[in-house]
């Protein structure tokens, strides 16, 4: 967990801020908090109830930037996240990007400061099961030569 986490820790981010705060959960008593927060609907709910860690980040926007209408504390905490996701899948870590939840029910549950945000949460632990790769568009689809539409 720590070289998935230093992975995280080493994310760049707007003027280097590093505005962003990970919480590892594995307390029953403070998953069972978070579990609160997420719609019953939600998969990922069942995926936090089951793995032996959740890990919540947060940011503070007022130690990021803000320039015209964007928030960059939500650019840098992504960033921050997808490199802990990019770390736990080489360390044959599972993980579930969970966006929907209810904030204020999980700031009380985890003390979290006023002012903070919580961006999103991932269970983290060994899959249960081997998963097949998720289909992917093609690279020409994605991506683009110079202009809208031409071809890679």
């Amino acid at each position: 967990m720590k070289r998935v986490l230093e992975a995280a820790r080493l994310a760049p981010s707007w003027k280097n801020l590093q505005c962003w705060r990970f919480i590892v959960v594995c307390s029953e008593e403070s998953k069972n908090g978070i579990l609160t927060a997420i719609p019953d609907a939600n998969p990922g709910k069942k995926a936090i109830a089951t793995a032996p860690v959740a890990i919540v980040l947060c940011a503070d926007p007022q130690s990021s930037g803000v320039m015209g209408d964007r928030y960059y504390y939500l650019v840098d905490s992504g960033i921050a996240m997808e490199h802990l996701v990019l770390a736990a899948s080489a360390e044959g870590l599972g993980t579930c990007w969970i966006g929907v939840f209810d904030e204020n029910i999980v700031k009380s549950a985890l003390a979290i400061p006023v002012g903070w945000r919580v961006v999103a949460m991932t269970p983290l632990g060994y899959p249960d099961q081997e998963s097949s790769p998720r289909p992917r568009k093609k690279i020409n689809e994605i991506v683009f030569r110079e202009k809208w539409n031409s071809n890679f």
